[in-house]
């Protein structure tokens, strides 16, 4: 089965409803039937006890621990700025993690970006370089001394149109280019999601589902969990 990344409830809170796993326990069991389904890697939101992301050692460890206790694939979490928006304090909070992810996402046209990833490189914390349609990250990347050291590259589709998503995801790709050599996960978001999940799965590359990018499933039901969405997406892989 090609890679198919489960992301398992972004920035989204408990008012998108109570399948979005939010405590480490609820993430964990998430995980857990979402790599049974076919996840092959796994890319989680900490959060804080008010259910906001955040990159504080306490509770990634918490995450990490629930998370690992259950499954065997590479775990990785956010770093983005919302969780923490000054770059030298999101650098101090990696300094300060006491239990490290496998892999963690840096969105390249984040202020501070390069920092943030040279701090995990130094903590041999692999970096997902989030490139986002719409931003300057694919240019930013292009320039980047870092950019060859990457685990991945995160192409993220931030059209949410089904009728254009596919088409943002082509130009995203070109301008992304040869990614310096890096294996390229492609993805969409809401209303994008399968249109891009999709694509990916046609062009070969690496893709990710869950409920950080949507909540519906291909015919626009509402998905119960992480794991429908998985099965959704590895059934993808087999059709026409």
């Amino acid at each position: 089965m090609e890679f198919v990344q489960v992301c398992l409830n972004g920035a989204r809170g408990a008012g998108d409803g109570a399948v979005v796993p939010l405590s480490p326990a609820a993430l964990g069991d998430a995980a857990a039937v979402a790599v049974a389904a076919g996840a092959s890697d796994v890319h989680v939101h900490p959060k804080s006890p008010c259910g906001q992301d955040t990159l504080s050692p306490r509770a990634v460890a918490a995450t990490l621990d629930a998370i690992r206790s259950r499954v065997a694939v590479p775990v990785g979490v956010t770093t983005g700025a919302w969780a923490e928006p000054e770059p030298a304090a999101r650098v101090a909070r990696i300094r300060s993690w006491t239990t490290l992810p496998d892999h963690a996402s840096v969105n390249w046209h984040e202020e501070g970006a390069e920092d943030v990833a040279a701090a995990l490189l130094d903590r041999g914390v692999g970096v997902e370089a989030g490139l986002w349609s719409g931003t300057d990250g694919a240019a930013r990347f292009a320039a980047s001394p870092l950019a060859g050291r990457v685990l991945r590259v995160l192409a993220e589709v931030t059209d949410t149109d089904p009728a254009t998503a596919r088409a943002s995801a082509a130009e995203l790709l070109d301008a992304i280019g040869t990614a310096h050599g890096r294996p390229v996960l492609l993805h969409g978001e809401e209303g994008g999601a399968w249109p891009v999940l999709r694509l990916a799965r046609r062009l070969g590359l690496a893709t990710r589902v869950g409920l950080e990018d949507t909540l519906v499933l291909p015919d626009g039901n509402r998905a119960v969990s992480n794991a429908e969405l998985v099965e959704a997406a590895v059934r993808s892989g087999t059709q026409p």
